[in-house]
């Protein structure tokens, strides 16, 4: 229990120090702000007109949140891969502090900063028409399972940073799988549009889930055109996307804290 709380304290410190950076250089933030913009505008005025109009625009906004959210890794990857390339990290090893204070502090902090995406998302959706229809209470759990996505989808981000090393190399591997595992989903169209094979990885991608479980808790439905997806996954989006989320925290917040251990030996 002590260790727990040390690693805590230590990374409440580490992220309290790159939120401080986010506020004195607010130009950074400038991706975060403009890309769901970009997209909504985009998806909603360029595509949505062949793809339902209005109705499409109201569909659009859970998959844009989960889009947004999962492009929020490669920042991860890209201000952790900084921290290394300048040498802070190795300050941070050679303090008496806990192992996975430094990756946590970096995730806690973006999930700050990706509220303030989520928040520029929503204000988009509004002025585009889309609106809540379920109440508040399933509003407020959208919400968090977006800041648990988030939150799991750092830990890949700092996996990518601790492989690379360099921000050039992270930045790179940080975006090369976002466009398969977002554009191949149930974001933005119905999985059931896909031919077999890329149907299969839609209807099982985390993406998926998430937009679906959102879009559901907002009471949002696709328009209705869309043909309707079926199988466990879209009949249980909330409860996998949050399993999804579970599994991989599971699998990549052991996976970075030992990359970080293995930095530090030598």
């Amino acid at each position: 229990m002590s260790t727990f709380k040390s690693a805590i304290r230590d990374s409440s410190v580490i992220a309290g120090r790159n939120l401080r950076n986010v506020v004195r250089t607010p130009g950074a933030m400038v991706t975060s702000v403009a890309q769901p913009v970009m997209f909504v505008l985009l998806l909603a005025f360029v595509f949505g007109g062949t793809l339902g109009g209005a109705d499409y625009r109201t569909f659009l906004i859970g998959g844009i949140l989960a889009q947004t959210l999962t492009f929020n890794a490669s920042f991860t990857a890209v201000y952790l891969a900084k921290d290394l390339q300048l040498g802070l990290i190795d300050r941070f090893r050679s303090l008496p502090m806990s192992r996975a204070a430094v990756i946590l502090g970096r995730s806690s902090a973006d999930l700050v900063t990706s509220l303030l995406s989520i928040g520029v998302t929503l204000l988009c959706g509004l002025a585009i028409g889309w609106r809540i229809t379920n109440g508040l209470g399933p509003a407020l759990l959208a919400l968090g399972l977006l800041l648990l996505f988030t939150f799991a989808v750092s830990w890949i981000g700092a996996v990518i940073a601790l492989t690379a090393r360099s921000v050039e190399v992270a930045q790179s591997l940080g975006l090369i799988w976002l466009f398969p595992v977002t554009f191949i989903s149930g974001a933005f169209v119905s999985v059931q549009s896909m031919p077999g094979p890329l149907r299969a990885f839609a209807e099982w991608n985390p993406v998926t889930a998430v937009a679906t479980a959102v879009r559901n808790l907002f009471g949002n439905p696709a328009p209705s055109g869309f043909a309707s997806p079926s199988g466990w996954p879209t009949d249980n989006a909330l409860l996998y996307a949050v399993m999804c989320c579970a599994a991989i925290i599971m699998l990549f917040a052991p996976l970075a804290i030992s990359q970080y251990v293995r930095i530090s030996k030598r």
